[in-house]
């Protein structure tokens, strides 16, 4: 199964609160933590709400 590596590339301040809650979801906290998740719907949904704050590769 294909899997997303989801990295943390900008701050949360002042990020919208629903938005600090869905980086939060996706296993984020510091600045620069990368994971691993499943490539699915609704990891593809949480991370199109928070493009402007991660950025994604393929792995």
């Amino acid at each position: 199964m294909a899997e997303l590596k989801v990295t943390l590339v900008k701050s949360t301040i002042g990020a919208v609160p629903k938005h600090k809650r869905t980086v939060e979801a996706l296993g984020l906290k510091k600045l620069n933590k990368t994971v691993v998740l499943p490539d699915n719907a609704c990891v593809r949904g949480m991370v199109k709400q928070v493009e402007y704050l991660v950025k994604v590769e393929e792995a």
